[in-house]
């Protein structure tokens, strides 16, 4: 999932201040712009920790665009996170899928090439979270 961040741009005395607005109370800085997206990534990985481990509902992210006219970010710069949400889905449970041949060596493949996925199952939870992010919109 994509989720947006407002960016408030620094200078030599202050830091970049991050502000994630689909996460209430999540908010961040950096010394430099990469730095603040970086802190950004962090901030609202512990936030949805957070939030799993009480129980709570995570936020959909939203697109950008429905940020934009937002006055308390006017002059601010936008740029999206992309987090990884398995984790803070719940405890997982083994399921039974039937995929054809060609589909699981391809998927299998990718795995393989992109360590990030972990496992067959962390392509197939991804794959599907951007299907349901996708359609949400």
């Amino acid at each position: 999932m994509h989720y947006p961040i407002a960016i408030e741009v620094g200078d030599e005395q202050h830091a970049y201040g991050v502000v994630v607005p689909d996460l209430p109370g999540c908010f961040s800085a950096g010394d430099t712009f990469d730095e603040a997206i970086a802190n950004a990534r962090e901030a609202i990985e512990g936030h949805l920790e957070s939030l799993s481990e009480h129980g709570d509902p995570i936020p959909t992210a939203t697109a950008i665009q429905q940020h934009l006219e937002n006055p308390d970010f006017a002059g601010w710069v936008w740029a999206a996170v992309e987090i990884d949400m398995t984790p803070y889905l719940g405890k997982s449970h083994k399921i039974n899928v039937t995929l054809p041949d060609l589909l699981i060596k391809r998927i299998d493949s990718t795995v393989a090439k992109h360590g990030d996925y972990k496992s067959r199952s962390g392509f197939l939870a991804r794959a599907a979270l951007h299907e349901l992010e996708r359609h949400a919109q």
